[in-house]
């Protein structure tokens, strides 16, 4: 498939606001691939594909969760987390995509988690900075993301969290593994 089928198959499924936010999102994965070395085609499909099951059903996505025995701690957190990991199977089962990296981009895009591949530190880093969003902060982010992909997804990784506990919500266990990750590898660079 080519760009416009794939955006055309996502158009239906998500409201206008959030099908230019991945139309954001894409630009903004591209540009990074090319800026890192990375395979533009690989990011855009995954860019394209990453929000693919932001408002499908709750309960549809919890089944899925069980059916295809994925990771059972989803059950129960919402849309935000139960998307990337439904995406993915979307994506493989709608969609044919069987690369891993891309699958692994689009699963963990709102959690991270360790040992992140370039690919899926650029899907999750262009979700958050992409051109449409809105945040204090999200200019620092931008600039960063033109020097170190590990420093601008760390920075990403901090702000998901900080904002997590501002507003009091829990964060999924991923996410603090990830974080952990991120320290860890800062802590070994110097």
């Amino acid at each position: 498939m080519e760009r416009e089928q794939y955006l055309a198959a996502i158009k239906p499924r998500m409201p206008e606001k959030r099908y230019i936010h991945t139309i954001g999102v894409m630009e903004t994965a591209i540009e990074l691939a090319k800026f890192y070395g990375e395979d533009e085609k690989k990011a855009e499909i995954a860019a394209i594909l990453h929000d693919i099951a932001k408002y499908a059903d709750i309960e549809w996505m919890e089944q899925i969760v069980l059916d295809e025995k994925l990771d059972a701690r989803l059950i129960g957190w919402g849309s935000e987390l139960l998307h990337g990991p439904v995406g993915a199977y979307i994506a493989e089962s709608e969609f044919g995509i069987v690369d891993e990296d891309m699958l692994n981009a689009i699963r963990f895009h709102t959690t991270g988690r360790v040992g992140m591949s370039r690919l899926e530190k650029i899907i999750f880093v262009a979700d958050m900075i992409e051109p449409n969003r809105k945040f204090d902060g999200v200019d620092r982010l931008r600039k960063k993301a033109k020097k170190s992909l590990d420093k601008v997804m760390s920075a990403c990784v901090r702000h998901t969290l900080g904002f997590l506990i501002d507003t009091k919500q829990p964060i999924y266990p991923l996410s603090i593994e990830c974080y952990n990750d991120m320290m860890k590898r800062e802590d070994s660079e110097g």
